[in-house]
């Protein structure tokens, strides 16, 4: 069933609850609601999780985590969802959003170099959030629309196929 195969690469819900850096949730972290898994808690864990993923921001994952305590979905999928954007990737999705925010607010994609010193970065970021936030917004909200949509048709689909093989075999089962 699809619960199983999510469940499966999920982490513990213990080590989750005793993350030192979650404990200014304090009880509300303590909701059942916020590690039952089914098809309403884990499209919208799959949203905010994918949404959190496109927003350049420090701290992701626990800005995942407020958001899955607001939207009382599954907060272990929401934050693992937001590693989507590890050293890996980031740099590869984060100048796609860029293009595409700049490609909203009309403006020319800047592909000049910029020196590695924290002057030069804080100059080139000055010049690029903008584009760049505006980008992750939107890629962020259609990319985490693209996941929701897409586990609870998955979801759906799985209850339906499963319940045809139940329905084949009892069926065979009769005389």
């Amino acid at each position: 069933m699809a619960r199983k195969l999510i469940q499966r690469y999920l982490p513990d819900p213990g080590t989750i609850k005793g993350n030192r850096h979650l404990r200014f949730l304090g009880s509300a972290i303590h909701d059942a609601n916020l590690w039952h898994l089914n098809r309403r808690s884990a499209a919208s864990a799959f949203f905010v999780g994918v949404f959190c993923a496109f927003i350049p921001i420090p701290f992701q994952m626990v800005v995942a985590a407020v958001l899955a305590v607001i939207f009382r979905c599954n907060l272990p999928l929401s934050v693992a969802l937001v590693w989507i954007t590890n050293p890996v990737t980031m740099p590869a999705i984060f100048y796609f959003t860029y293009k595409v925010g700049c490609h909203i607010l009309d403006v020319p994609v800047s592909e000049t170099s910029f020196e590695l010193t924290v002057h030069g970065v804080g100059v080139e970021l000055a010049r690029i959030w903008k584009p760049l936030y505006l980008g992750s917004l939107i890629t962020g909200v259609i990319g985490g629309l693209v996941g929701y949509l897409l586990i609870r048709l998955y979801w759906r689909w799985n209850v339906i196929h499963h319940w045809r093989q139940r329905h084949k075999r009892s069926a065979c089962k009769k005389p």
